[in-house]
């Protein structure tokens, strides 16, 4: 379990200085990492271990200053942090699942398995599958018939793609995500007893997309389920069929999205939302836990929250308002009480003769 300078410059895009063909074993902090570790330098407090730096190789920023450091190979980058991220996500790759076929899994004689693979005990990989390169299938994952997966992909425990879904490159599922089941499509008659209205889409997944554990993406009724590149959805979340999902959206856990709605890129949604059918969320929306989206969202890059759907401030304001409420009852019933007293003395007033 070792990479090479070279190959994590190449995985990251930066500038190396210092012996391409240096083994690295895996990461470590920037005070503990040894010759055959690497680490990173993202924040100017950690400066000061710089000096007695003993990694293999350090990132940094392309314009980083730094003291002579003999033994330490340095690896440019336009940002370390998110660049040491894809350096753990190889290394996590390599320690969770090895590659090669184990020989408890069936994979299907019509099925292209790239460089790398790794697919492992009781794992089924069905007919005319094709699997890219570094792609590491854990136990008890089903790849259905003709369904495509990109390199260096991760399938947890349990993951079950259906049959002729699409996932890109660099994805994570985590254990016991379903991609690919059936859409939510049923047609009452006079009596109200219901039809099954056949599911004949699939499910594509972008690039770098992350699917929590549990969460189910329901195939499209025709056409495609989309989820955008870099999309990152939370355990036990729901994308009903013909969904839309903008590249770089953040779905929290328990959020609900029904069929046909389109969702833009850069969203972000709190745990427990749930979003009705056939709308649009604009681009940048921000969509606090536990709203009910019942109306599209027109205005970009605004913040929502509650039920029904409100401007995040005004939700505020509206929620101060409501804890008022019990004391507020209490003045109002007072005052009403003082008026009817005065309204009594006025009419008996009038009443009496003079």
């Amino acid at each position: 379990m070792k990479l090479s300078c070279q190959e994590l410059t190449t995985l990251v895009q930066g500038v190396l200085q210092g012996d391409p063909h240096r083994s690295i074993l895996g990461p470590a902090k920037i005070e503990e990492a040894g010759p055959n570790e690497v680490t990173f330098l993202a924040n100017p407090k950690y400066l000061p271990f710089v000096d007695r730096c003993r990694a293999g190789l350090l990132l940094v920023e392309s314009n980083q200053e730094l003291p002579s450091l003999d033994s330490t190979s340095i690896l440019r980058v336009a940002d370390p942090y998110r660049a040491f991220g894809l350096i753990l996500q190889a290394f996590e790759q390599q320690r969770l699942y090895s590659p090669g076929l184990h020989p408890q899994s069936w994979v299907d004689p019509e099925a292209v398995l790239g460089e790398g693979v790794g697919v492992g005990a009781f794992a089924t990989v069905g007919s005319g599958a094709v699997i890219g390169n570094g792609t590491r299938i854990a136990a008890h994952v089903y790849v259905g018939p003709r369904v495509k997966i990109g390199r260096d992909c991760i399938l947890h425990p349990g993951v079950r793609l259906m049959d002729d879904c699409e996932i890109g490159d660099r994805c994570v599922l985590y254990a016991n995500a379903v991609v690919g089941s059936d859409g939510f499509g049923y047609a009452p008659n006079a009596q109200q007893v219901y039809s099954k209205i056949p599911q004949v889409g699939r499910v594509v997944l972008g690039n770098d997309v992350e699917v929590g554990a549990h969460a189910t993406i329901d195939r499209a009724t025709m056409g495609a389920t989309l989820v955008g590149d870099g999309v990152k959805i939370d355990n036990l979340v729901h994308l009903a069929h013909n969904v839309e999902i903008g590249e770089h959206t953040v779905i929290a856990a328990q959020t609900g999205i029904s069929g046909s709605t389109r969702v833009g890129a850069r969203c972000v949604f709190g745990g427990q939302v749930g979003v009705a059918g056939h709308l649009t969320v604009a681009e940048g929306s921000q969509v606090g836990g536990q709203t009910g989206v019942t109306r599209s969202i027109d205005e970009v890059n605004r913040k929502w929250n509650g039920t029904p759907l409100m401007p995040y401030m005004d939700n505020q304001r509206s929620n101060a308002v409501f804890r008022r409420l019990p004391d507020m009852e209490t003045d109002l019933r007072h005052q009403i009480a003082v008026l009817q007293k005065e309204l009594e003395e006025l009419k008996a007033q009038r009443t009496t003769p003079s």
